[in-house]
């Protein structure tokens, strides 16, 4: 067994796995959100959180950082807090999160060597901690759809420029099916699942579908919606 939550031990040779890396998101704030056009706003939330989940689910160790939230960034999206309920972010001034010594210092405690980061935007908040930080000895995995810039442009520009400096392009989907690697793992494959029906889109249906109509299993049931009161909106 592995050190993370009990579950089974992957192997390595050049992957991601549970035991060896640190996710870090940076700057996952309403401002920076604002001036995001290259993806669309809310599928870079839908897969943020689908990367936290998963970090959950797998007991991988996360950093959050949020910079200048009270001056002019807002503060880390609630839907990232609700996944991380007891982790009070690491607040900065600095654009480059490896500038802060704070963050550094949280990467470092860890103990690992590998970081799947992601952040808004790319071409500053992404680009300049993976760039010091592959040159300080650490292996980056850029996960592409948690990150969001200004343009199509700057984006694609600082995918290409931490790519050349040796980062590795991901997904928030990639990332954790490398995690789960084998359908036999089965101390977290329900909680995979949920994430696939939760957060995506036509995978996450057919999973739904195969259950239901192929094997008989009783249809999924989600918490039943309360609608909030004038009371409860406006306080």
């Amino acid at each position: 067994m592995g050190q993370n939550n009990g579950t089974s031990k992957r192997s390595e040779k050049g992957l991601l796995t549970p035991d060896n890396c640190v996710v870090a998101l940076i700057d996952h704030q309403p401002q920076m959100l604002f001036g995001t056009s290259n993806f669309d706003r809310q599928a870079i939330m839908n897969c943020t959180v689908a990367l936290g989940k998963a970090a959950r689910v797998f007991d991988v160790p996360v950093v959050l950082t949020t910079v200048e939230t009270k001056s002019f960034s807002g503060n880390l999206w609630p839907q990232i807090r609700a996944v991380f309920p007891g982790q009070e972010p690491i607040e900065r001034s600095s654009m480059n999160s490896w500038d802060d010594k704070n963050f550094v210092a949280a990467i470092e405690k860890t103990g690992r060597k590998k970081i799947v980061l992601a952040g808004l935007w790319t071409e500053t908040c992404v680009a300049l901690p993976t760039v010091q930080a592959i040159h300080d000895g650490y292996e980056v995995y850029v996960v592409e759809d948690c990150c969001g810039d200004v343009s199509q442009l700057a984006h694609d520009n600082a995918m290409r420029r931490v790519v050349q400096a040796g980062a590795k392009p991901v997904t928030a989907l990639s990332v954790t099916l490398e995690w789960q690697r084998d359908w036999a793992n089965r101390d977290t494959y329900d909680a995979v699942m949920d994430l696939a029906k939760t957060h995506y889109g036509a995978y996450g249906i057919g999973v739904e579908y195969a259950y239901t109509m192929v094997h008989g299993a009783p249809a999924t049931k989600l918490p039943e919606y309360v609608v909030p009161t004038a009371e409860l909106a406006h306080k």
